[in-house]
């Protein structure tokens, strides 16, 4: 299996915020039924999609493919790589209904989640993220935000960098993060965390990081959108979001992931020292349990 195919899926699910109207509905026709979809030709996806056959050749070449026949062979690809992935998983399908049972909405999560990781994993830039490693390393303050769950990752990651000793500030509104955001310098690093990347409060945030002269690291779901244009290293997750709660299920699972590689990889470049503070944290939350008698 090619790496296009192996990937084509996430790609497709992380281009449908910057397609044309018309392109999107055929990108959703892809994401919401792929073995159907990849079974029809250009002129039955338009038709299917009510747009033009010229839409449809648009959107497979934005994929990366010049000729269709290549581009259903790796959705085909595709699609036996996420069956193989979810065959351990329990047997679900669709979205969560009104009408799921209890232990139904546990296996649909379940399923949301662990495939979000999974993709996130496959997806995720090494370089990006060694560059990102190398700057929070570097960094002599680090200033992390975020607006609703995003801003739960934001606080994650702060704690994470505290307990190793970093210096690490997680502001909590808006304006606290703007003003903060313009007294940083060159030894500092701005990390925002938006799953649309579309966030009109945290893409300010980081462009005023940037304006200050401080590194800026986004992590997002989406390269080409507005966050990742204010950002000097983007670390893409590939969430696969459900119209249920859109923007906290899968998302925030795939930040979290991204999140834990990026302390890792700072934990790992200084591990002495690292080692030591999480010995020392530990040690002062531990003496902290009440004693049993």
């Amino acid at each position: 299996m090619t790496e296009d195919a192996e990937t084509l899926l996430i790609r497709i699910r992380a281009a449908m915020p910057a397609l044309r109207p018309s392109e999107r509905r055929i990108a959703e026709l892809f994401v919401g039924d792929p073995g159907a979809a990849a079974n029809l030709s250009i002129a039955e996806l338009a038709a299917r999609c009510e747009t033009s056959t010229t839409s449809v050749v648009r959107f497979y070449q934005r994929m990366g493919y010049a000729h269709y026949k290549h581009f259903r062979i790796d959705l085909t690809r595709a699609v036996a790589r996420e069956e193989l992935a979810a065959a351990s998983l329990p047997e679900v399908s669709g979205d969560i209904d009104r009408n799921d049972s209890l232990e139904g909405i546990v296996s649909k999560v379940a399923m949301n989640e662990t495939l979000s990781i999974a993709d996130t994993a496959r997806m995720l830039d090494m370089e990006a993220l060694g560059e990102a490693v190398a700057r929070l390393l570097a960094a002599r303050r680090i200033d992390t935000f975020g607006v609703g769950a995003s801003a739960l990752v934001g606080l994650d990651l702060q704690q994470k960098l505290s307990r190793i000793g970093r210096t690490a500030i997680n502001w909590h509104d808006s304006h606290s993060a703007w003003t903060s955001a313009a007294t940083l310098d060159s030894g500092c690093v701005a990390v925002a965390v938006s799953h649309s990347g579309a966030t009109v409060d945290t893409v300010e945030f980081l462009a005023i990081a940037r304006k200050a002269g401080a590194a800026t690291v986004a992590i997002t779901n989406f390269r080409e959108s507005p966050l990742a244009g204010a950002a000097d290293v983007t670390l893409t997750t590939a969430a696969r979001e459900t119209r249920f709660r859109s923007g906290a299920l899968g998302s925030r699972i795939a930040q979290l992931m991204v999140v834990d590689c990026l302390f890792t990889g700072v934990a790992q470049a200084s591990y002495d020292a690292s080692m030591e503070a999480l010995r020392n944290t530990y040690a002062v939350v531990h003496d902290r349990r009440v004693k049993r008698p």
